[in-house]
């Protein structure tokens, strides 16, 4: 009988023994999914900077900068301003993460142009985990609060303002001075896009009364006036034509590339928007 006992309270041991391990072993599992799922959560979860809530930029500034400048002095035919629509929204879906976006309109009474849009991109959740974030609401937060907002301001923007000067060089400088200089701007990617006929029009210089002789710009007072530092900028032009346009347009577009890269800036791309005014 003492044997069977012993046998028995063995048999108990043992039985209390595994189950001891058998809970270890769950703990120890609990434990490694618990790290695990931290370290998941550390690779996948989208870092978010405090965003200002005026231009949902971040507190230290955008990461990338992009200006639209549009000049309306004259009409934008009616091909050419769907055209620019659908080039200006794609770009607004293309924009990176806290990039911002600026829509400047060309106005001879406002150095620098009238600001009719400027925020950044907050995001629209397309690169946050459902695990991590919610998607669904940035989705929201980011149609309501940037993409309608721009809607909005390019429609006004491509309506007609007839002016009777074209200050071209002096809105692009004022522009800049403002984003494309200082040691912030060393470290992003800066983006220029003019939508205009590019006829410079003022008292110091004009295509249409001067032509368009670089030679001839250097010997105006402009030249000095509106020097410009544009650090290395990628400037684009949507180009519209003009039926009556007082230059030819290869000369033209020649005169912009050589006022651009002597302002240390570079000719990303020039395009004729389709259709002529």
């Amino acid at each position: 009988m003492a044997r069977d006992r012993r046998r028995r309270s063995s048999r108990h041991k043992n039985a209390a023994n595994l189950s001891l391990i058998f809970a270890a072993a769950i703990i120890i599992l609990a434990c490694i999914a618990a790290v695990g799922g931290f370290f998941y959560w550390k690779i996948t979860a989208v870092d978010r900077p405090e965003l200002l809530a005026s231009t949902l930029c971040p507190v230290d500034g955008p990461y990338e900068t992009t200006v639209v400048l549009i000049d309306s002095s004259d009409s934008i035919p009616d091909v050419g301003r769907q055209q620019i629509e659908q080039y200006l929204n794609d770009l607004a879906d293309d924009l990176a993460d806290y990039g911002l976006l600026e829509l400047r309109i060309l106005e001879p009474e406002t150095p620098g142009g009238r600001i009719a849009f400027s925020k950044c991109n907050p995001g629209n959740g397309a690169n946050l985990s459902v695990l991590t974030a919610n998607p669904e609401m940035a989705r929201r937060k980011w149609a309501s609060s940037f993409r309608e907002p721009l809607r909005e301001a390019l429609i006004s923007s491509l309506s007609p303002s007839e002016a009777n000067s074209s200050p071209i060089l002096e809105t692009i400088q004022r522009i800049a001075v403002t984003h494309f200089t200082g040691k912030k701007a060393e470290h992003r990617t800066n983006r220029l896009i003019i939508v205009s006929d590019m006829l410079e029009h003022g008292q110091d210089y004009s295509h249409y009364r001067d032509g368009t002789s670089y030679t001839r710009y250097q010997s105006s007072p402009a030249h000095r006036k509106f020097s410009t530092d544009l650090s290395g900028t990628a400037v684009s032009i949507k180009y519209i034509e003009r039926l009556n346009s007082p230059v030819s347009s290869g000369a033209h577009m020649e005169f912009w590339a050589e006022w651009i890269q002597s302002n240390d800036g570079w000719l990303f791309s020039a395009e004729k928007l389709q259709g002529a005014g």
